[in-house]
């Protein structure tokens, strides 16, 4: 077995055996708020919007980005060192302004630290992004956040008001029901318990959950 397969190997192991389960039952959400949402969800492979800006991913989003990245070592290592190196060129150009733990790219909890992180890499393109293609490389493996992001949501907002959020290039001139008739429903209960599977309760972005620790270490200096 060469080195890339045991790599693999060994972080498809550390996935909780249920995130397939979680994945299937996510896409299905999708699959049917889209297929209700018809020709006003506008999500399309090239539409990138959703792909730049940093956002929070936890453990369970960031193993599995890391096994997603195992396999394409295996699978095909021209393409992985591509992603490694936008990963690499992310960090390089974001890393100075982390609000977090850039050796480890756990972010911080702290109320200053979560303030800043709301400006945080804003207009930045995610690593997976393909510039050409327009296509995410590790689409198979992509967080959560990206699984259900486009049609409408239920979540609460800073106050704590529940409302429908949506990708703005959605739903264009709908009427609130038409909106509401296309909810994404979910069930967050097995994530959370996966998520607490992990014993890992710190949250990352993408570019650092993309790179080895030994890259990432060389990647800081």
């Amino acid at each position: 077995m060469t080195e890339d397969h045991q790599s693999a190997a060994i972080f498809r192991g550390s996935l909780p055996g249920r995130d397939c389960e979680l994945l299937q039952s996510v896409d299905a959400a999708f699959s049917d708020a889209a297929r209700r949402a018809g020709p006003r969800l506008a999500c399309r492979v090239g539409c990138t919007q959703c792909c730049h800006g940093a956002f929070a991913i936890h453990a369970l989003d960031a193993a599995r980005l890391r096994a997603g990245m195992a396999e394409l070592r295996e699978d095909n290592p021209a393409l992985a060192a591509a992603v490694q190196r936008r990963a690499e060129a992310w960090i390089a150009a974001q890393g100075a302004e982390f609000p977090g733990d850039r050796t480890t790219g756990a972010l911080g909890q702290s109320a200053e630290e979560q303030a800043r992180f709301a400006e945080f890499a804003n207009e930045a393109a995610c690593p997976a992004l393909d510039p050409e293609s327009g296509r995410c490389d590790l689409y198979a493996w992509r967080p959560m956040t990206c699984r259900v992001f486009g049609p409408p949501v239920r979540a609460a907002d800073e106050n704590g008001v529940e409302g429908l959020g949506h990708c703005e290039l959605c739903f264009l001139d709908a009427a609130p029901e038409e909106v509401a008739a296309c909810e994404m429903r979910l069930s967050h209960d097995l994530e959370a318990e996966l998520v607490r599977a992990t014993g890992d309760a710190t949250e990352t972005v993408v570019a650092f959950a993309l790179l080895p620790a030994a890259v990432l270490r060389s990647a800081l200096h």
